[in-house]
């Protein structure tokens, strides 16, 4: 391979594994911008920006709150209302890992995010977010 073709691979390489997958020296507003852009994907059922509850509930007032007890959103599952979690940046992790899988029973109809880097980065935002 051509050295030119190398640097070429390489660059790509770095580009692609880059962005998200690689925050570790990104700043926290860095690490809070990917967040917002991986958050795009949840808009459609959660709110953020305000406490108005949509097919999913708010997130602007989720971190410490219990599972499955926000007053104003009455289609918590079972599953959910008894998990028995808190909000916090663990239980969220694990949760956005395989929502099915944390909860069963969750009537939540994500997948789960994979990359560790994008769970970081939408936990960031959501931090970022909260009601203070």
């Amino acid at each position: 391979m051509s050295t030119l073709k190398s640097l070429a691979f390489a660059a790509a390489a770095v580009l692609f594994t880059g962005g998200l997958s690689g925050t570790a020296g990104a700043s926290q507003d860095d690490l809070i911008e990917a967040g917002r852009k991986v958050f795009n994907s949840c808009r459609a059922c959660h709110d953020i920006n305000t406490e108005k509850n949509k097919v999913g509930p708010e997130l602007k007032t989720l971190m410490g709150r219990r599972a499955g007890a926000l007053e104003s959103y009455t289609r918590f599952s079972d599953a959910m209302k008894n998990s028995g979690i808190v909000w916090d940046e663990a239980s969220l992790d694990k949760f956005l890992t395989n929502p099915r899988g944390a909860v069963p029973g969750t009537k939540m109809f994500f997948r789960g995010l994979k990359k560790e880097q994008q769970r970081k980065a939408i936990i960031a935002y959501i931090n970022s977010m909260q009601k203070k």
